[in-house]
């Protein structure tokens, strides 16, 4: 705020707060042993043009090259994620409770929920995921344990509910921790690690060189708590990363041919506690049955319990995993242009419907941009910290512009407006 031209201040909000998103991703990649120079150059020089006198243009240029490192941080962490776990499979989700006792763990670090389930192996403890950990459920390495039971409850807003319900012990993982409210009787049994903290919660100490993370103190307060309460029964579809459905490339692509899809709507991103973001879940609802919607991150759970059905055995929801998986929503597309044979990915039957809230969204947004995607709309509103300089330029060059009301962006998008 300390900068007098808004437009720079703008654009400097912009870029760091997508460096922010591009930084949690490399830590994750780093994590699992993978890291790539070129991302913690781009971060150093983008944090010190934040304190050099440049044009509009020369920081134009950097916000765009951000996107840029962006698509390589989570094609980074894709990798490193599906060389350690497998590449994901469409699989059956549970959303009910077993008998036993059970640890539940939110956030997105996969090495914390592999070495979670060694740990719970034969102790008679299960083991559920909550919010961004869902897709944990399609990889192939983390099937093999019969104590992985599924998914619990929804997206991070609703955890003083779902935690207090749940009855065991829950370990954060990521940023996804909110303060617990006068009635919640779970700081006891709540946990974080990582770079997750929170005041009055126990953290888990980092892995030694070379070890594994000590996560017995949960393992054996989980063993003296009382089994999860049921909030819900049934299944969720998931496991739709870009090998999964690329592998569905034919049938998809007959699909579209034969105009049994008519169009696929990318709706990625946060979800929140505010009332407006329903909007997300009407269009769902709205959306003609010959449309597909294409997801990640957390903004999934305001729509991937509703039954929408499924055209010619294609689920008209596919979920490709947590919000860095909108890499492989990129990768998707860009394959479907080059079996449509088409120059411009912006010719495919794609819209973009994305929900915004925290920095890892930004970053998703600016990759878009930087594989030329034009047409987004952005909900539930604009983010504040642009100019109204830098909106007319985000108009102007990449069409971007705020969600409206659902039946009219619901027809403009089914009509490639």
């Amino acid at each position: 705020l300390a900068t007098e031209n808004e437009d720079v201040r703008s654009l400097r909000e912009l870029l760091i707060i997508g460096l922010k998103g591009i930084a949690a991703y490399a830590d994750h990649a780093a994590v699992l042993g993978l890291e790539k120079d070129e991302i913690y150059d781009f971060l150093m020089e983008a944090l010190a043009s934040t304190t050099k006198d440049l044009s509009v243009d020369e920081m134009i240029a950097l916000v765009l090259k951000a996107g840029e490192v962006a698509v390589t941080t989570m094609a980074t962490l894709d990798e490193a994620n599906t060389s350690a776990y497998g590449n994901p499979e469409i699989t059956e989700v549970n959303i009910g409770v077993g008998s036993n006792p059970g640890i539940l763990i939110s956030g997105h670090d996969l090495k914390d929920m592999e070495e979670l389930l060694k740990q719970t192996e034969g102790t008679g403890v299960d083991v559920y995921t909550h919010g961004e950990m869902l897709p944990a459920n399609s990889y192939p390495a983390f099937k093999k344990y019969d104590h992985f039971v599924g998914n619990y409850g929804g997206s991070w807003w609703h955890q003083n509910k779902e935690f207090e319900s749940f009855n065991g012990p829950i370990l954060m993982t990521t940023n996804c921790i909110i303060p617990m409210k006068k009635n919640n009787t779970y700081q006891d049994r709540i946990f974080t690690t990582g770079m997750t903290g929170f005041p009055g919660v126990k953290h888990i100490a980092n892995r030694p060189r070379g070890g594994s993370k000590d996560f017995s103190e949960i393992v054996e307060l989980a063993k003296k708590c009382s089994p999860p309460e049921e909030i819900e029964t049934g299944k969720i579809v998931a496991g739709f990363a870009h090998n999964q459905v690329l592998a569905l490339a034919d049938k998809i692509v007959d699909a579209v041919k034969s105009g049994a899809i008519k169009r696929f709507v990318v709706m990625a991103g946060c979800d929140g506690r505010q009332k407006s973001r329903s909007y997300f879940t009407e269009v769902a609802e709205t959306l003609p049955k010959d449309a597909v919607i294409l997801t990640a991150g957390c903004a999934k759970y305001r729509y991937n319990k509703l039954d929408l059905g499924d055209i010619g055995g294609i689920p008209r929801i596919l979920d490709a995993g947590q919000c860095n998986d909108s890499y492989s929503l990129a990768v998707i597309a860009l394959k479907l242009k080059e079996v449509f044979e088409l120059d411009d990915i912006n010719d495919l039957p794609i819209s973009y419907d994305i929900a915004w809230y925290e920095q890892k969204a930004v970053a998703v947004l600016l990759a878009l941009l930087h594989l030329g995607v034009k047409g987004i709309r952005l909900g539930p509103t604009l983010p504040a910290f642009l100019s109204p300089t830098v909106v007319k330029v985000l108009v102007e060059n990449f069409d971007i512009k705020p969600i409206g009301e659902v039946q009219a962006d619901v027809d403009a998008m089914m009509a490639a407006a």
